[in-house]
Parts: structure tokens; C-alpha cells; sequence
């Protein structure tokens, strides 16, 4: 009769194969749940995006005798009763906390109505936040030429209209 013997032990790996896919996918996935929270980060893919409304109209100043088409302040402007948030800026509050925040609320308000006001534009949305906590539509701004190229609308604002990224969240203070 044979005698037993135990099986050969081998030494465990720490990681396997399997196991080091998983933290490459694990890390992929926080990377992109981070740059997709920040709408100005990056545009979604079309196939991620809502079906493009154009908009052709003249911007006034929202308030009395307002038109059709105004603008609030530097991310927001309304087409009738419709609210819309530019997706990836934050710029100051009209109704300002100190006079600083003031002036950049109105450097910004104008530099939102000069681009409106510029021509034809572009509105869509990500499929799946189409809007904010207060009910604004969260909208992504463009302007496309004749040859192709494009004008975001929120890339714009950083540059000339004295906005900051934004992706939700928190705030800073203008003052």
C-alpha cells in the first residue's frame, strides 16, 4: 500500500493576473467618474449628449421689458420661461457679497450677452443630468462654423469673461 503524502505546497502570489486587472479597471473607472463630474473637464461623446437645439435670437438683460431671450447673470440666461445653466463655468453673483464681486458679476454678465448675441448657436445636454438642484437646464453651449471648427461657449468664459471651471460642488468666494 502507498503511502499518503500531502500535496506540494507552492508559495501564494500577492497578486495574480486577475487581480491586478481589477486595479487597472478600478483605477480607469474613478478617473473617468472624476472628469465626467467635471463638465468643463471635457465634452461627452455625441452619442452621450442630447440631440443639438439650435438658437438664433437676440439677448436682452433679464428684468422689466426683458425679451424673449435675456440673460441673468454670467452663466445663466433664460429662452422664455426656461432657465439654462452653462455647463462648466461658475462666474460671480449679481446680488454680490462685496463690490469686487460686483464689478466681475457685470464683466461677466456682458461677456455672456456679447457671445449670445455673436449669431446662430448650439445647445445640448448629457443624457443623463439634463438639470441642476434649483431646475436650471444644464446645457452645454457651441458654436459651429462654416469651416467645422468650434467655439465653446464655457472655454469663451475662462478666457475673456472672467469665469472658473466648475464641475458642481463647492464654490469659491469672489471677494
Amino acid at each position: 500500500m502507498a503511502k499518503w503524502k500531502p500535496p506540494s505546497r507552492r508559495p501564494r502570489r500577492r497578486f495574480s493576473i486577475s487581480g491586478l486587472r481589477l486595479a487597472v479597471l478600478a483605477g480607469l473607472f474613478v478617473a473617468s467618474v472624476w472628469l465626467w463630474g467635471d463638465g468643463g473637464s471635457w465634452e461627452p461623446p455625441a452619442f452621450l449628449q442630447t440631440e443639438p437645439q439650435r438658437i438664433e435670437g437676440s439677448f436682452t438683460r433679464c428684468g422689466l421689458g426683458r425679451g424673449y431671450y435675456c440673460v441673468v447673470d454670467g452663466d445663466t440666461f433664460k429662452m422664455g420661461e426656461t432657465s439654462v445653466r452653462v455647463v462648466g463655468i461658475d462666474t460671480a453673483e449679481v446680488e454680490a457679497a462685496c463690490p469686487e464681486e460686483a464689478a466681475q458679476a457685470e464683466a461677466s454678465t456682458a461677456a455672456l450677452q456679447r457671445w449670445l448675441n455673436r449669431g446662430p448657436f448650439r445647445l445640448s445636454a448629457r443624457i443623463d443630468e439634463p438639470t441642476d438642484k434649483y431646475g436650471r437646464a444644464l446645457r452645454i453651449v457651441k458654436r459651429i462654423h462654416p469651416d467645422g471648427s468650434e467655439d465653446l461657449l464655457a472655454d469663451y468664459m475662462r478666457a475673456e469673461g472672467g469665469a472658473r471651471g466648475y464641475g458642481g460642488g463647492g464654490r469659491g468666494d469672489w471677494c
